[in-house]
């Protein structure tokens, strides 16, 4: 060839273009654009993308699986960049990687493109060589251009996707700048949105899947219930061993303290206490007795009550405690000492109630259970409990016998005969028509059976209790303990220290008060004394009697005589309209109410009336008030006693009360109007330093205003000095003396009255409710032995309190009482508190009239109407109204002696 070529020469037939390699993945080079020519007319327009044509050159075109460019499309409004820009985008060199070319502005995109009509049909130049072909439509890849496009590993977000199909995007959001999201937001798109690979569910799907949900849901919930439960038990069980009967009394000592820590007693029950019987020794009344009381289902049940555990977690859920136990669970919890009352307790019990079920029969747990079950009086067990009470074994026991002992069980502080006679029979009741309802007892033999007789209770050594006056403050601790869910058998074999709100120093003068007061005087009187701190509740001093393992006089209910006025005051300050301690009532003697000797008052106000004790007014103010409002305002005070049915002479206390209850009523009236409730225990807790109850500091419950307290204690400030039992300090108190029914003789004297830090109630009787008499042969009265006791402990309690200034400033409701003495006409005033008006001027008292004047059957303009008008007893407000001569009363009249007059 020449030029020396030694090139093959191309073979014949192969003429043509060189061949062609293939095309590089990089963007092919752009070439020059001549400047665009001018058109001829009719000449076609150059399409978009050729030279010349001033317009963007489009993509090349993708090969076959190549992915091709993501569409971005602007916001409306959004401005297209300059020509020369897109111009300048296109001349990148061809080396440049087809990811940097994705990544340029979303602006190189063309009009064309935008809306979607110019690629179908349309006609574009090659690039090549110039000829034109039909554009071929261009799908959509994956992978996007921009780097705020969704790639495979990531979920679309359909608000992007519908702002892209419309053109629209929401105010304040960037559909471009958005990069890769990170591993929490990709987590939670697959969550939520679901994966990238997958359309968007359909409603239908959706509810599928939520369905789905909820059956799983519901099947594991169910599997849990069946599961956890079967796995505590199973734990449960390898964990908890079997208790034996002698576990069960695993006993520690119990200290009872006073409030400054010193001790009043130790509780060491001893082991001699306790002797085991057999099955065969204990009758089988006697067990029925057991079950009718504590188990009905004994033989029967797994050895658990599931209803009763529900009932104790849903209590221990809201605060309480208790919820129902059968005998093998009371036997068990019995032989866990040291557990608190808590569900843990609960699942324990239950637990080891299940495999004492299986390991053991019946009978040999219903044995356990009688031989370690404490019955009080320091008796554990069925054998102790037998000689205990009835100083017999076990096996002569009759069905009335172990009824009581089965009775007993559940509280024996509280069963006791010996402690409360009426309570004890009770539940004997329930335990013997438990009987007869289980076919265990003929309705005959019920029906003969009386109230078994038990043994004087004696001090047990070791437990706890005093045959002196400390024996009732322990009994009251140990019943208050009760009440609070502590049960005598916790106390014996948990370690308890209780300490309580008795003051040592306070409770020996009282204790030395009493016996001062009574030395001398006839040996069938009896006494009570009760203090409480009015600021707290607690209670300070407490003498129940002499005997500490007999009757507490301080619980047992008496008539409360004239103690109860403060009351009727009360009732008549909150009347509406209120009626002040001011108001003018005639006390003259009426048929079939008097007054007691000195008492007589014709014309009096309520503070002079309450300082001689004058009954008439009382009376007459407590039907103008109401009955059930006395009743009421002794109930908001304190008094818990049931006064059903009061009548007007419950201002004269015909109704039973207990000298606890008094004191704590005067109590509230001391505080200004603020109840706080009676108690003896501050704290308790465990040998193991657990907390299981601590008094809250309470601010009381307001039960009526300050003002009203105020003017009730200013009614009582002159009985004291009256009497002649002053201590030295400002005190309110009142007297009561119950007449009895044999002529000028009287049942049961009181004296009760306060300070501001302390309320005392003193009482004095007979365990036979017969008349009580000195050593001189004088009827006893309130201002007589009882003053003497509450004056002798008043004076020691309160010498070393700081001087204060009484009982603050006293605002009167109404008019303000007169400052003349008993028995010293007052100068006539209004008597109802209310605004002067036409309707209160009928209530001025007028001077009584010179001759008896027949009672008004109509109630006056103004004035309440009185129940039973007509009554001769209860005249009208201005108390002039007597009946007129031989008139036959038409209301019952009161017999002094046999309801109380003073």
């Amino acid at each position: 060839m020449p030029g020396g070529g030694h090139g093959p020469a191309p073979r014949a037939g192969r003429q043509g273009p060189p061949p062609q390699h293939p095309r590089p993945r990089t963007a092919p080079p752009v070439r020059s654009v001549p400047p665009a020519r001018p058109t001829a007319p009719g000449r076609p327009q150059p399409l978009a993308g050729t030279p010349g044509s001033g317009r963007p050159l489009p993509p090349p075109p993708r090969r076959a699986g190549e992915p091709g460019p993501s569409r971005s499309v602007p916001s409306r409004g959004q401005a297209q960049p300059p020509a020369a820009d897109r111009s300048r985008s296109a001349q990148q060199s061809p080396r440049t990687d087809r990811t940097a070319a994705t990544r340029t502005d979303t602006a190189r995109t063309d009009t064309a493109r935008t809306d979607g009509a110019r690629t179908d049909g349309a006609e574009r130049t090659d690039g090549t060589d110039g000829t034109r072909r039909s554009a071929v439509p261009r799908s959509r890849s994956r992978r996007s251009r921009s780097r705020s496009a969704v790639g495979w590993w990531q979920t679309p977000d359909p608000r992007k996707a519908t702002a892209t199909a419309t053109g629209l995007t929401r105010a304040g959001e960037d559909t471009g700048q958005t990069g890769p999201q990170g591993p929490l937001e990709l987590l939670r798109r697959r969550l939520v949105g679901g994966s990238a690979h997958r359309r968007p569910l359909t409603p239908a799907q959706r509810a599928a899947r939520r369905r789905r949900h909820v059956k799983w849901g519901v099947l594991g919930g169910l599997g849990a219930l069946v599961l956890l439960p079967l796995l505590a038990l199973g734990i449960g069980w390898v964990a908890f061993s079997v208790p034996t009967a002698d576990d069960a009394v695993n006993n520690q000592v119990a200290t009872i303290s006073y409030a400054d820590g010193t001790d009043l007693t130790r509780l060491v029950p001893e082991q001699g206490n306790r002797t085991k019987v057999t099955v065969d020794q204990i009758p089988v009344h006697v067990r029925e007795a057991v079950l009718a009381a504590e188990d009905r289902s004994f033989y029967s049940n797994p050895g658990f009550d599931f209803s009763g555990i529900l009932r104790a977690v849903w209590n221990q859920l809201q605060g309480g405690v208790g919820g129902g136990s059968t005998i093998t669970q009371q036997y068990v919890k019995n032989a866990l000492v040291g557990d608190q009352v808590s569900l843990w307790r609960k699942y324990k019990e239950l637990i080891v109630s299940l495999k004492v079920n299986q390991e053991k029969s019946k009978d040999e747990i219903l044995t356990d259970y009688l031989n370690t079950i404490y019955f009080g009086r320091g008796a554990y067990g069925i054998q102790s409990a037998s000689q205990a009470y009835f100083g017999k074994d076990v096996g002569r026991l009759t069905v009335a016998e172990g009824a009581l002992l089965a009775g007993v069980i559940q509280s024996p502080s509280r069963w006791d005969p010996a402690i409360d006679p009426q309570k004890a029979v009770q539940r004997w009741d329930f335990v013997m028509d438990g009987m007869v309802g289980q076919g265990w007892l003929a309705p005959g033999d019920r029906a003969a059976a009386t109230f078994p007789a038990t043994q004087q209770r004696k001090a047990a050594p070791g437990s706890g209790s005093y045959s002196d006056s400390r024996g009732h403050v322990v009994n009251a601790v140990k019943a208050e303990l009760d009440s609070l869910g502590i049960t005598d058998q916790e106390m014996a074999q948990d370690g308890l220290r209780i300490t309580t709100t008795i003051d040592p120093e306070q409770q020996r003068r009282a204790v030395e008060s009493a016996q001062k007061t009574l030395a001398g005087q006839p040996d069938n009187l009896r006494s009570a004394v009760v203090a409480i701190d009015p600021r707290t509740g607690g209670v300070s001093a407490y003498y129940g009697g002499e005997n500490g393992v007999g009757l507490d006089y301080a619980r047992v209910s008496k008539q409360p005589g004239s103690t109860f006025k403060p009351f009727v005051v009360l009732a008549a300050l909150s009347h509406d309209p209120p009626i002040g301690i001011g108001t003018v009532f005639d006390g003259s003697e009426q048929t079939g109410l008097r007054n007691a000797d000195g008492a007589d008052c014709p014309r009096c106000d309520l503070k002079q009336a309450m300082t001689i004790s004058n009954n008439v007014i009382f009376t007459k103010l407590a039907a103008k008030v109401g009955p059930e409002n006395v009743a009421a305002a002794a109930r908001a005070a304190g008094i818990t006693s049931p006064l059903d049915n009061p009548d007007a002479r419950l201002a004269l206390g015909n109704k039973e009360v207990t000298p606890l209850e008094l004191a704590s009523a005067y109590a509230t009236i001391a505080d200004g109007g603020v109840w706080h409730a009676p108690h003896f225990i501050s704290k308790v807790v465990t040998a193991d330093d657990r907390v299981l109850y601590e008094a809250p500091e309470s601010q009381g419950e307001r039960r009526f205003s300050e003002q009203v307290a105020r003017n009730t204690i200013e009614a009582m400030l002159g009985v004291v000095p009256n009497d002649g039992l002053g201590i030295g300090r400002p005190v309110a108190g009142k007297t009561g003396t119950v007449q009895s029914r044999f002529e000028g003789e009287n049942n049961d004297a009181w004296f009760s009255g306060f300070t501001p830090d302390l309320a005392t109630a003193v009482w004095i009787g007979t365990d036979m409710n017969s008349p009580i008499r000195t050593a001189s042969g004088t009827p006893v009265e309130g201002k007589t032995l009882p003053g003497e006791v509450w004056q002798t402990f008043m004076k020691q309690a309160v010498e070393e309190e700081p001087q204060t200034e009484g009982f603050g400033t006293y605002k009167p409701i109404g008019e303000p009482p007169s400052d003349l003495p008993p028995n010293e006409t007052p100068t006539p005033t209004p008597t109802s508190s209310a605004p002067p008006s036409p309707s209160s001027e009928s209530s001025e008292v007028p001077p009584p009239p010179p001759t008896p004047v027949a009672p008004t059957t109509e109630p006056q303009p103004g004035s309440a109407a009185l129940p039973d008008g007509e009554d001769p007893l209860f005249p009208g407000e201005d108390g002039a109204a007597t009946p007129a001569p031989g008139a036959p009363p038409t209301a019952q009249r009161q017999d002094c002696s046999i309801t109380p007059c003073g």
